[in-house]
């Protein structure tokens, strides 16, 4: 199988599973934490959303600087206040990442990407790796917002098999 088909078979099993956690997000609580050390609901939101673009940036570009240097305006916007915006975001994430693997190459997927905080590289690998661990994370988090809608009493959806609110399988 190739690199490329692969990584579409994540990204169409991912895609409405996030999909389905982030329509759940209550509006109005973007500032609730479960602890003063968590990130709030809404960046915690935000970031899932935007989560499907990174595999286009990891096709488009050789590296990412997550804490660029002061005055330099980030690719990724998190100011995403509302759940249609949540929504909007993860599907033009998910569409842009389809675009992008299928127009690319196993061989281009195989050459290093790099991710940099304030200059300083902190994860070499190539691309479908860090591609891979992207979803991986994507996953993590996904789970984080679950348990921050259980902790507002709002009904968890289904992700990978059936929840206390949602019988489903995902």
């Amino acid at each position: 199988m190739k690199l490329t088909e692969y990584l579409l078979g994540e990204v169409d099993r991912e895609g409405p599973l996030t999909r389905r956690a982030l329509e759940a997000v209550p509006e109005g609580r973007g500032d609730w934490k479960p602890h003063a050390k968590s990130m709030a609901l809404g960046r915690l939101a935000a970031l899932i959303a935007l989560m499907p673009s990174w595999l286009t940036m990891m096709i488009e570009t050789d590296e990412f600087d997550i804490a660029p240097p002061p005055g330099t305006k980030s690719q990724f916007s998190m100011d995403l206040k509302t759940r249609s915006e949540l929504v909007d975001a993860v599907e033009k994430g998910i569409a842009g990442a389809r675009k992008a693997l299928q127009g690319t190459t196993d061989d281009h997927l195989t050459k290093t990407w790099r991710l940099k905080a304030g200059g300083h590289v902190v994860a070499e690998a190539p691309r479908y790796v860090m591609m891979q661990d992207s979803i991986h994370h994507l996953a993590h988090h996904r789970g984080q917002l679950t348990v921050y809608l259980r902790l507002n009493d709002v009904p968890v959806p289904s992700i990978y098999g059936p929840t206390a609110d949602d019988k489903s399988f995902g």
